[in-house]
């Protein structure tokens, strides 16, 4: 009796043993800690560019040092962004886009491309330098000229030209170059540059002589003021900008002059793209651009615009076109009639 008295209690006991592991080790799993979530990937910005390759990259570079948020770059003409950008509205690519002037910047606000960001940063930047809306911010200024050979200049006997009308003499036939305005920037605010100063039908009256002179239409104003330092044009017309850096890099044949009756300019402008996903580090982007300090990158890589942050430096070397004469310039105008304007040019000029 005892022996089997003994028996089930060993056996309760073992039984409670076994109930009292099971217990402790549900409350183990209870209470284990919730896993990690999955890391974030890294912030990386899409960035359209219309500035040269070498600034183009300084920036990114110097903004990803900065902020540690990396940036892909896509160096384009302004004309060509825009065309872009429009092309992938439903699926943006893009982030970001630098560079380029506000014409086609208003062109692409009009057209709900741009996402509206008022930067803390754009309170130091001139009201006339931005838009009032907060869809652009300008952070460079820079001037249309002309950019000649002294050599091929000197071989036909003509000096530089220094007004509008001198590019259409005789002898520059077949030796002016330039850009597509469709696809340039430059070329396009030489365009409304024209129709701003004289009238729609004048200019386009204007514009139709010049193509009896002009060689060839480039997709890009860089190449026309590269082709006359290089001796391969007489005239190129082109943002002045870059007829300083061709000459610093040793185009010492070039004379930059500029249309006496005055020129257009560009306010080269940032913006963020309509539909980004990355929203955080665009803005982020934004904000560094207009700095002081970013301001300056350019002139460090050969881009010789002028900043428009107003305690950024001018470049030393591009003091000698500081007083070009400009024109009074409407933006507003030039990037609300841009479509129009390139429309008429491809089928009454460029035929």
């Amino acid at each position: 009796m005892l022996d089997r008295v003994a028996r089930v209690s060993r056996w309760t006991v073992l039984f409670a043993l076994i109930l009292f592991g099971a217990a402790l080790a549900g409350c183990g799993k209870s209470a284990a800690p919730t896993p990690p979530a999955p890391a974030q990937p890294p912030a990386k910005l899409t960035l359209y560019s219309a500035v040269n390759e070498e600034y183009m990259h300084k920036l990114a570079a110097e903004f990803e040092k900065e902020t540690g948020i990396k940036v892909e770059a896509l160096r384009l003409s302004a004309g060509e962004i825009v065309a872009r950008v429009r092309a992938e509205k439903n699926a943006p690519k893009a982030d970001v886009w630098f560079g380029g002037s506000a014409d086609g910047f208003i062109q692409a606000k009009q057209e709900g491309l741009l996402e509206k960001y008022v930067s803390p940063q754009a309170a130091a930047i001139p009201a006339r330098l931005k838009d009032p809306d907060g869809y652009w911010t300008g952070v460079y200024i820079g001037y249309i000229g002309f950019v000649s050979n002294r050599k091929l200049l000197a071989e036909k006997g003509i000096p530089a030209p220094t007004s509008w009308e001198e590019l259409l003499q005789p002898k520059l036939r077949g030796q002016v170059v330039a850009a597509n305005p469709g696809t340039a920037g430059a070329a396009y605010t030489m365009l409304s540059t024209l129709v701003q100063l004289y009238g729609e039908e004048k200019a386009f009256q204007y514009m139709k002589a010049l193509h009896g002179v002009v060689k060839n239409y480039p997709r890009s104003a860089v190449a026309a003021a590269q082709m006359a330092g290089m001796g391969e044009t007489t005239v190129g017309v082109a943002f002045l900008q870059d007829a300083v850096r061709f000459r610093e890099q040793g185009m010492k044949d070039i004379v930059i002059t500029a249309p006496r009756e005055g020129t257009g300019y560009e306010i080269g402008a940032v913006s963020i793209v309509k539909g980004t996903t990355q929203m955080a580090a665009a803005k982020k982007f934004i904000d560094w651009t207009l700095t002081k300090k970013a301001q300056e990158i350019g002139q460090t890589v050969g881009a010789y615009q002028y900043p428009t942050h107003p305690d950024a430096k001018s470049p030393a070397v591009a003091e000698s076109i500081r007083n070009t004469k400009l024109i009074d310039y409407d933006f507003v105008w030039a990037g609300k009639n841009r479509k129009r304007l390139i429309e008429k040019w491809n089928e009454s000029v460029k035929q």
